[in-house]
């Protein structure tokens, strides 16, 4: 097993918890990044309203595909649970 495999080996049950944490907490965090990026616009007087914007949504994007884990992306960018094994006959 190489360096790189028994990282990931370590890192997955963190991950796994982070994916927790965003599932149930994702509006708290969501309205968090609003309200900070509400704050760095007014410090900012505006002048990188693009930019704290993107930021905020890629942000909220990366959130999301955590807390979302287990399904795939779907078409429509929304998540669909994973596809389940077809019936044993």
């Amino acid at each position: 097993m190489g360096l790189l495999d028994s990282f990931k080996a370590k890192l997955s049950p963190a991950k796994d918890k982070v994916s927790g944490l965003a599932q149930q907490h994702g509006d708290k965090i969501q309205h968090g990044l609003d309200k900070a990026a509400k704050v760095v616009d007014e410090k900012t007087k505006g002048k990188y309203s693009g930019r704290i914007h993107s930021g905020t949504g890629k942000a909220k994007d990366a959130m999301d595909r955590l807390a979302h884990k287990n399904g795939t992306q779907g078409p429509d960018g929304g998540t669909t649970p994973p596809a389940s094994p077809p019936p044993a006959s």
